[in-house]
C-alpha cells in the first residue's frame, strides 16, 4: 500500500491531514522529536509539536526522553484505530439520524399530507440499476415473492449471497414456474439455498414483490401479468408497504418449504435430500428428473429406496414421515 493510500485510510478514519502525515512520517524514522518531525515534514516546529501531542492523546505515539529534548514513538495502533473508527461509526449513526429526522420534521410540517411520493415508477434501463442499488444497501431482512418473467437475465444472483455472508436474512417465496426453470434453478435458486437463503414455494405468487428491511418495496408483475417485466413500482414507508408485507408473511406461513431442516440424518445421500425437498414443490417427476439431470427410471429408483428406508409405500406416506422425523 502506497503512503498517499495509507494518509486516506487514516483521514477516514477521522484523523486530520497534519496528524496522518506526523503518525506516517514517524513510521519512517521512528524515535524522534518534534523538531526532527517539522524538519523532515517542512512545517513549523508549534505545528508539528501539537500534531505530535494529539497523537499521544489519541494513544497512536507514545511520548519519552527528557525534558529539555521530549521524543516520541509510534505506537502499535490496533486500540487507537478502533476507538477511532467506532467514534467515526457513532458520528455517521448520528448524522444519518439527524438527517431523518429533519425529513420527518419536513414532511410533518410542510407537507403533512403529501402522497405523490409514497410510490415511484420506474421504467426501461434504469430498473436494473436500481434494483441493484437497493439490494446492495439492504441492512438486515429481505423478502421476496419469486416469479417471472424477470428483469435482468437468468443466472446467478453474488448480490444476494455476499449479502447472505454478512447477515442479511432473506427468505423467498418462489412460484412453481420458477422453480420449473432448469437454468434459474441450477444457477440462481440452488445456490442462494445453498448459502443460507430460506426458500419456500407457492404453486403461483400473488404479486412480484421484494420489500427490504421493511421500509422499501420494488413490485413488478408476474408471469401471469406479463411475458416482458419493463416497469417497477418502487413503494416508500406507507400503509401500502405494511400492507405488502403482511401479505408476504400471509403467503409465507401456508407455503411449502424447499429445502429440508438440520435433522436430516448424515447419512441420507444428496441426491435424496434433493428429490425429498423436490417433491414438496408440487412439479411433475419429468420435472423433478430434468432439474437433477438423471432419467425418470432413476428417479423411480431413488423413489424406491427412500420409501424402503422411511419403510413407507406411498408418497404421502413418506411425507408423514418426513414430518414426523423432524427432516422438514
Amino acid at each position: 500500500m502506497s503512503d498517499d493510500d495509507l494518509l486516506a485510510h487514516l483521514r477516514r478514519l477521522g484523523m486530520a491531514s497534519q496528524e496522518a502525515e506526523v503518525y506516517l512520517a514517524m513510521l519512517h524514522t521512528g524515535r524522534t522529536t518534534a523538531a526532527d518531525l517539522a524538519e523532515h515534514l517542512g512545517r513549523q516546529p508549534g505545528e508539528a509539536e501539537r500534531s505530535l501531542g494529539r497523537l499521544v492523546d489519541l494513544g497512536l505515539a507514545t511520548a519519552a526522553g527528557g525534558p529539555g529534548r521530549p521524543e516520541a514513538t509510534a505506537v502499535e495502533p490496533t486500540i487507537a484505530l478502533d476507538h477511532l473508527s467506532h467514534a467515526r461509526s457513532a458520528e455517521l449513526l448520528q448524522a444519518r439520524t439527524a438527517a431523518v429526522n429533519a425529513y420527518r420534521h419536513y414532511r410533518r410540517s410542510v407537507r403533512p399530507q403529501a402522497t405523490d411520493d409514497l410510490v415511484e415508477v420506474v421504467t426501461g434501463p434504469r430498473i436494473v440499476e436500481r434494483i441493484q442499488h437497493i439490494e446492495g444497501t439492504v441492512e438486515s431482512q429481505v423478502l421476496r415473492f419469486d416469479s417471472p418473467p424477470y428483469h435482468v437475465r437468468v443466472g446467478a444472483n453474488p448480490t444476494e449471497v455476499h449479502n447472505l455472508e454478512r447477515g442479511v436474512e432473506y427468505r423467498v417465496v418462489y412460484s412453481k414456474s420458477a422453480v420449473e426453470n432448469g437454468l434459474y434453478y441450477a444457477a440462481n435458486i440452488r445456490p442462494c439455498i445453498a448459502a443460507g437463503e430460506h426458500a419456500r414455494v407457492l404453486p403461483t405468487v400473488p404479486v412480484k414483490l421484494t420489500v427490504f428491511d421493511r421500509r422499501l418495496a420494488i413490485v413488478s408483475m408476474s408471469f401471469v401479468e406479463a411475458e416482458v417485466n419493463d416497469s417497477l413500482l418502487v413503494v416508500r414507508p406507507s400503509s401500502l408497504l405494511s400492507a405488502l408485507a403482511g401479505l408476504f408473511e400471509t403467503s409465507w406461513r401456508s407455503a411449502f418449504p424447499m429445502h429440508l431442516s438440520d435433522r436430516v440424518p448424515a447419512a441420507l445421500r444428496p441426491m435424496h435430500v434433493r428429490i425429498l425437498e423436490l417433491l414438496g414443490t408440487g412439479i411433475t417427476d419429468d420435472t423433478i428428473a430434468q432439474l437433477l439431470g438423471i432419467s425418470r427410471r432413476t428417479l423411480s429408483r431413488n423413489l424406491e429406496q427412500l420409501n424402503q428406508r422411511a419403510g413407507t409405500v406411498t408418497r404421502f406416506q413418506l411425507a408423514l414421515y418426513a414430518a414426523r422425523q423432524g427432516w422438514i
